[in-house]
């Protein structure tokens, strides 16, 4: 069972800087765990921690029922594939796959077995002879791919494997990812910085920021649910529109108001905003819950807005708006035929039931 265990884990550096700030994180045996958030948040060296490449200042890791904290990483029963491939560029796709079971002193039928197994798996079985700059960026990642897998691991780690590839690759290789842990049945940690690749591709994610963690929960639960204000912001795209205002109330009805237009809360949320009342608080709003009154067939004046669209971002298939009440800017994402004219003002009704409020000092979504 390749469950993995980080309680209480914090990286202190020389100078007391702290990398990772206490935390504590359960994987399941099986699961893909992804680890995100922005550059700095310390999820690249939680990694290298369960991977034994970073020492730890506090705390334990366990890998099953195994205590790793002083076990070296060769013995971690672990493989890691890293952003720059790492690959040994005088050595042929065979030579680099098959090195670390010649390594741990594998049988030659063994290793060209595992190794023929994993090519054909990836697809890069006529490439066997040749070396990594005879290869493709999307090429190299498959081979630093087949050279984890012919270990056989209990737990696969991933360090930002598709930072370096163009945008086509990248959603290729997410694909291929997601195929090969549905082949290998195994527990994998996946750091990345990309929201969309956290969205598609873990069970659950782990949302981080300077060392701590924010939120970890199912792909849905952190995109409908968010934790807190960074939580939201960093998750989806475009990111979420906050507005600042107050919350009043009117003939027993909340409003949020912003200062240039009022919006009627649904009765769903009366309990858990009626303590804000007459106080400031943090509006947010996602893309996709704005529309162009114009394709809605039925609005109220209660959750409708007017503003003006400063720039019309076309996409193919849908359409961003940026709009301006005069105090706030926030954005839409519309339909692709869906193009109002720029400098000129619209109305635009608001999914009240979609909004989420968060508390100005501290950050947190209001439930």
């Amino acid at each position: 069972m390749a469950q993995i265990s980080i309680k209480n884990v914090s990286k202190i550096y020389k100078g007391g800087v702290k990398a990772v700030d206490d935390v504590n994180l359960g994987i399941e045996n099986k699961e893909f765990m992804v680890l995100v958030g922005p550059s700095g948040c310390g999820k690249s060296t939680t990694l290298r921690m369960v991977a034994g490449l970073e020492e730890i200042s506090e705390g334990s890791i366990w890998i099953g029922d195994r205590l790793v904290n002083d076990v070296p990483a060769k013995d971690r029963d672990i493989a890691m594939v890293f952003q720059n491939y790492a690959l040994y560029p005088h050595m042929t796709v065979y030579e680099n796959m098959s090195f670390g079971l010649k390594l741990r002193k594998y049988p030659k039928a063994e290793i060209e077995k595992r190794v023929n197994e994993a090519a054909e798996i990836l697809g890069i079985k006529k490439m066997l002879a040749r070396r990594p700059k005879q290869l493709s960026g999307g090429e190299r990642q498959r081979v630093a791919l087949g050279r984890a897998i012919v270990r056989k691991p209990m737990v696969f780690l991933f360090d930002e494997p598709l930072s370096n590839l163009d945008a086509k690759l990248r959603v290729q290789m997410r694909t291929e990812i997601h195929k090969l842990r549905l082949r290998l049945q195994t527990t994998f940690i996946y750091v990345t910085h990309d929201q969309t690749e956290a969205l598609t591709l873990g069970d659950r994610i782990c949302v981080m920021k300077d060392g701590k963690v924010q939120q970890c929960a199912d792909p849905m639960t952190i995109y409908d649910k968010p934790a807190n204000k960074f939580v939201s912001s960093f998750i989806g795209s475009p990111p979420i529109s906050f507005m600042n205002g107050r919350i009043i109330k009117k003939e027993r009805k909340y409003f949020f108001d912003e200062g240039k237009f009022k919006v009627k809360l649904v009765e769903e949320m009366y309990k858990s905003i009626a303590p804000y009342e007459g106080k400031d608080i943090v509006f947010g709003i996602r893309a996709e819950d704005v529309y162009d009154k114009l394709f809605v067939s039925e609005s109220s004046p209660d959750n409708t807005v007017r503003a003006a669209c400063e720039v019309v971002e076309p996409l193919g298939s849908e359409v961003y708006l940026y709009l301006n009440s005069g105090k706030h800017t926030f954005t839409a994402r519309v339909g692709a035929h869906n193009r109002p004219g720029v400098n000129r003002d619209m109305d635009v009704v608001f999914d009240m039931s979609k909004v989420h409020f968060f508390d100005p000092k501290t950050e947190e979504r209001i439930s």
